[in-house]
């Protein structure tokens, strides 16, 4: 397998990859930098697929003849070009078994204990006692698939299935950093090359909903019940629950800080670097710990812990809390994971800004928690839409507008000299009685208006003013006598003058018969 390098003098990058049987090193003009590595790295692997396919055209690809093994002629080298597509193996190399066992000890320091030891399980269980006495160098593409087909045949620890894809993956991990590692220092071809891992099926989120939250927390042991709060509200993992020490949290500023965690009965580092973080504390979290630390502050210096002041064990706890508590209730069956899972759907469902949720859960991005639990947030809070709904029924309106209809002060001063002249022929009751009329409106040109039917000019005219009019109730109309009289009175008055004009268009209309008293 090929590698994208530095070459240290000129901080440059090149390609060192096997083709026809020897080691090829081509060197570029591109700084080291991730852009130009993953350039480099699509070309080196659009090699390796040609050289896999038998396809690859050295001279074609980099403009000049494949260079000749040192000792050896022109018509050799060629003749190894048809090679060039089959797997080399070298003879000569350690045994997989020794070469393993120094691979783990160069890896091992760099490594969290609890990952030690799943790679050391690995190796023991299942990758020495199956390439153990082969020679490193020796190993296939057809040994290895061989072994990963043996693993789908290995039983599950309950006895009840076989290993899973993600528990083979896990095993396979090792094995193809081993192989590889082990061609690039002895000179040969990774027999773990183009091999993909299985695919995984995604895991099960089930949240528990805000009733069977509050089932849980009124039905769980006293004992138990700041620890059940603590983990629907906090988010946290089981390690970082049980690693809790009071230390680490602070009632003057009412955050929790996740330090530490309990992995495989013991102390540990934290999973990643993202999960170092402050939690910050609810009302319901921060009187929980109250009450907890009147329990367990002189006890120990984990928070929750048994009667020995240590740790709480998790299998324990599965079997004697968790699994009667959820056939007590008639709940189905879940992981006490799924706690985490209902901290984060119900922080969703508040509302909370999705960055905050991340960093709570110790996720260094939002991606994973898009992707796992926003799918959930409808069912919670049935806003699928309703948040819509009510948006427009507080904003929108179709239904038609009635009343008097009043210029506004402002549009009154807009308008020009002629316009407020004939806009105050009419007293505003009289506009109002005719605007509420519609046999007064008038048609466009050559549009006769039919009985009931407001023209298309008056229409748009209407939704012109719209903006500028407010609608007041409009009192009961008069009878056409009592308006004929108003209107032959007011052309004996005429028209005044304009602050006169304004005053009586801003004085407001009498009130209806039906609201007056006495």
């Amino acid at each position: 397998m090929g590698s994208i390098r530095r070459l240290d003098s000129k901080g440059t990058l090149f390609l060192d990859f096997r083709y026809a049987g020897q080691r090829l090193r081509e060197y570029t003009a591109l700084a080291d930098t991730p852009m130009n590595r993953k350039r480099l790295q699509k070309a080196l692997e659009r090699i390796e697929g040609e050289i896999a396919l038998g396809t690859f055209d050295y001279e074609k690809t980099f403009g000049k003849p494949l260079p000749a093994k040192s000792g050896q002629t022109d018509s050799e080298a060629s003749s190894n070009d048809a090679e060039a597509s089959q797997p080399t193996t070298r003879s000569g190399t350690p045994l997989f078994k020794d070469f393993a066992d120094m691979w783990f000890a160069e890896c091992e320091v760099s490594w969290r204990r609890s990952y030690r030891v799943t790679q050391r399980g690995s190796l023991d269980q299942y990758l020495i006692p199956y390439f153990g006495d082969k020679e490193v160098g020796h190993i296939t593409k057809a040994d290895v698939l061989a072994f990963r087909a043996s693993l789908a045949k290995v039983p599950a620890r309950k006895r009840l299935s076989t290993l899973s894809n993600r528990r083979i993956n896990s095993v396979m991990k090792p094995l193809r950093q081993i192989l590889n590692e082990a061609a690039d220092r002895l000179d040969f071809t990774s027999a773990f090359r183009n091999i993909k891992p299985l695919k995984m099926k995604r895991s099960d989120v089930i949240p528990f909903t805000l009733d069977e939250v509050q089932r849980i927390l009124t039905t769980v042991r006293a004992d138990f019940r700041s620890y059940f709060t603590v983990r629907f509200f906090t988010g946290m993992r089981t390690g970082e629950v049980h690693g809790l020490k009071w230390k680490y949290v602070d009632f003057e500023r009412r955050l929790i800080l996740v330090r530490e965690a309990i992995v495989m009965k013991e102390e540990d580092e934290l999973k990643t670097d993202g999960s170092v973080r402050d939690i910050q504390m609810t009302d319901l979290v921060f009187d929980a710990l109250q009450a907890q630390l009147k329990v367990t502050g002189k006890l120990s210096e984990f928070v929750f812990c048994n009667r020995k002041g240590e740790p709480i064990d998790n299998q324990n706890f599965l079997n004697r809390v968790w699994s009667p508590l959820l056939r007590h209730l008639q709940l189905p069956h879940r992981r006490a994971y799924q706690m985490r899972h209902t901290a984060a759907t119900l922080w969703l469902a508040a509302g909370e800004a999705p960055e905050w949720i991340a960093r709570q859960l110790g996720h260094t991005s939002t991606e994973m928690l898009f992707r796992v639990y926003s799918r959930y947030v409808p069912n919670l809070t049935r806003r699928d839409g309703s948040a819509m709904e009510r948006l427009l029924k507080q904003h929108i309106s179709v239904a038609p507008v009635q009343g008097i209809v009043m210029r506004l002060p402002e549009e009154g001063v807009m308008l020009s000299g002629a316009d407020q002249a004939g806009a105050h022929t009419a007293s505003s009751e009289a506009a109002a009685n005719d605007a509420l009329n519609p046999t007064t409106l008038k048609a466009g040109p050559g549009v006769l208006p039919q009985a009931g039917e407001v023209s298309p000019a008056a229409a748009a005219y209407e939704a012109q003013k719209a903006e500028a009019f407010e609608v007041l109730p409009a009192p009961r109309r008069r009878n056409e006598s009592a308006v004929g009289a108003g209107a032959s009175n007011r052309s004996q008055t005429g028209t005044g003058q304009g602050d006169a004009e304004i005053a009586a268009l801003l004085k407001p209309p009498p009130l209806p018969p039906f609201l007056r008293h006495g």
